[in-house]
């Protein structure tokens, strides 16, 4: 069962991936570009159509809509730069894992976070004589 959930993921990233290079494609149509920029947008969005807070019906639009959203995006899309995108989606995703770059990276947040929390802390807490 886990293995069938991993295998999805990984499927679903590489489609988002494929997705964000034909969006990017030059002989992408202008209104499947305004589609995808559209899902993206509605996607990352912290304002939704139905709340999430609300039990059950908060998630469903991400559930219909965004899938929804993604086979006419992919509809629109002609089929030979879906496959030109998807070959170079596999190839994105199957590039090692460079740690050192991860250790960076995550260093560098842990870096901000304790910067922002010390600024934080000296706004908030007056000194005390």
């Amino acid at each position: 069962m886990l293995e069938k959930w991993q295998k999805w993921a990984q499927h679903l990233k590489a489609e988002t991936i494929a997705l964000y290079l034909a969006y990017r494609h030059p002989r992408t149509p202008f209104y499947a570009k305004i589609l995808v920029a559209i899902l993206l947008a509605y996607a990352f969005s912290p304002i939704d159509l139905i709340p999430d807070f609300i039990p059950i019906l908060g998630y469903l639009d991400d559930l219909l809509l965004l899938p929804l959203g993604i086979a006419l995006a992919l509809y629109f899309i002609p089929e030979d730069v879906m496959d030109e995108c998807r070959k170079q989606s596999q190839e994105l995703t199957q590039r090692p894992i460079n740690y050192w770059m991860v250790a960076i990276i995550l260093a560098l947040w842990t870096i901000a976070i304790v910067v922002f929390v010390r600024f934080l802390y000296l706004w908030f807490i007056p000194e005390t004589p």
